[in-house]
């Protein structure tokens, strides 16, 4: 936990710069002003989107037993006297609830990449985003900022095999998305369905017999990850195909087969387990 946040703590003082460090810290009281809470609106980039009411209410009686003892980060709101929150939605919020008016912020000029960034590091920081929310996150800032998968690890303190499971988790059904959402499922659970034909119909499984992450991956097995190829319309496949079959397979560490289809045809990789899929993956990029 403590190199988890140290990584995520160089994150943010990329970002933000001197006095970062003091920032990312809980112990923070550093401010530069304080403000109306009717100035402050919430920032577009902001990667979290659920918010539970029980824990707002907590954090809501703590501020007015001992007040806010972290700023909020902002970013101030072309042509108005408005700031937009980075770091402290959650307060902000707890503040309204606790009645009080005004809350220290720290200001910073920021980008919309630099925004995101932050709050992306924020929120993993303090373990708050949920698996989708993150997954979210980190596919919004290649999309809209052109961030590689590696860069982005980098910027924020995680590794790139990480970063792009979490993005494939996107790809699931809605209904396993909304499974991950409520927490029925882990992020873990996610990644296994990933290669099942069924996910949805495996998902309703594991949550019904209550399966964790090695028993949901033997489950995706046992039903079959892909289809086979139907043998009977396949053609026999000729000596440099066979070679090059061979050679990738030495290269990437994974069975590899070829299957031609007309002009073109598709490379079928077998995996037995997430690390080697997760190979794979870094091997390809």
């Amino acid at each position: 936990m403590d190199k988890k946040r140290k990584q995520l703590g160089r994150g943010l003082s990329a970002l933000l710069g001197d006095g970062a460090k003091e920032i990312a810290d809980l112990s923070s009281s550093k401010t530069d002003r304080t403000v109306a809470i009717t100035q402050l609106t919430p920032c577009p980039f902001q990667p979290r989107r659920n918010f539970a009411d029980v824990q707002i209410a907590e954090l809501a009686q703590s501020i007015r037993e001992k007040g806010i003892l972290q700023p909020l980060v902002v970013r101030p709101k072309p042509d108005s006297d408005v700031y937009e929150i980075i770091c402290g939605e959650r307060r902000w919020r707890a503040a309204q609830m606790a009645s009080v008016h005004h809350v220290p912020v720290v200001v910073r000029n920021l980008t919309d990449q630099e925004a995101l960034e932050i709050a992306l590091i924020e929120n993993l920081q303090r373990e708050d985003l949920s698996a989708l929310e993150e997954a979210a996150a980190y596919q919004r800032l290649m999309a809209e900022f052109d961030h590689t998968q590696d860069a982005m690890a980098q910027s924020i303190g995680k590794s790139r095999s990480h970063v792009a499971n979490m993005v494939r988790l996107l790809n699931l059904p809605d209904g396993v998305k909304a499974m991950l959402a409520d927490g029925r499922l882990s992020a873990g659970h996610g990644r296994a369905l990933l290669g099942a034909k069924n996910p949805a119909d495996l998902a309703a499984t594991v949550v019904k017999n209550g399966l964790n992450v090695r028993a949901t991956e033997a489950l995706v097995r046992r039903k079959g990850e892909t289809k086979p190829p139907k043998t009977a319309t396949v053609a026999p496949k000729d000596a440099d195909t066979l070679s090059l079959e061979r050679e990738l397979t030495d290269v990437l560490g994974l069975k590899t087969e070829i299957y031609a289809k007309g002009a073109g045809g598709e490379i079928r990789f077998s995996y037995s387990s997430l690390d080697e899929l997760d190979g794979l993956i870094a091997r390809l990029s």
